[in-house]
């Protein structure tokens, strides 16, 4: 499952970060690090931008980026 299906208030854990280049780069100096939680906290009105809570803090990432971030839902056994 990706970041950008995860539904408003769900806890997830990040398994994997995708993406090239910079764009990874990026997302890892944000603190979108494998083994991290995160929240989805808000959706804008017409889908994009999704705002996540994670590592103490409020992200705002664009769906397009968020596809890039595989995870599992909290709680969910590992396979």
């Amino acid at each position: 499952m990706t970041l950008d299906k995860l539904p408003v208030g769900e806890t997830a854990i990040i398994t994997r970060v995708g993406g090239e280049g910079v764009l990874r780069c990026r997302l890892l100096d944000m603190g979108i690090i494998p083994k991290t939680k995160v929240v989805v906290c808000k959706v804008a009105p017409l889908g994009d931008p999704i705002e996540i809570r994670i590592r103490d803090y409020t992200l705002t990432l664009r769906m397009e980026d968020a596809e890039k971030i595989e995870i599992r839902r909290a709680g969910a056994k590992r396979s």
